[in-house]
């Protein structure tokens, strides 16, 4: 139970379970999934199912390039943080200093900014 639940939680798991599932439709679809289209069946059940596969076979893609790109985002920023604090990295192995996230020239932004031309009241 307790890996399901490190499973479910995990930041990976919307972006695989869709991709995995589009994944799943069209291997479904390459072995016969549009077969149901060869029984007689009534005219607006066959409407129906043909509608159904069209809506499928137009989002299907697009639902997985979506969680492709979210899963490669999410596995580039987390080796980024993991470059940054030098914990686990293949630079920090070979002897590199790990790249800063912020350039060292560059200073931090003020605490409380204000806009030229006006004054906190006291």
């Amino acid at each position: 139970m307790e890996t399901l639940k490190k499973v479910v939680t995990n930041q990976y798991f919307p972006a695989g379970a869709v991709l995995t599932a589009v994944l799943l439709f069209w291997v479904v679809a390459m072995l016969g999934g549009l077969s149901l289209l060869n029984n007689n069946q009534p005219p607006l059940t066959t409407l129906t199912w043909m509608l159904f596969v069209y809506a499928a076979a137009v989002l299907t893609p697009l639902a997985g390039l979506f969680a492709a790109v979210d899963l490669v985002r999410r596995w580039r920023r987390n080796r980024a943080a993991a470059t940054t604090t030098g914990t686990g990295s293949p630079s920090a192995a070979a002897g590199e200093a790990p790249h800063p996230a912020q350039p060292q020239n560059s200073h931090p932004a003020p605490a409380n900014p204000q806009r030229p031309g006006r004054q906190e009241a006291a």
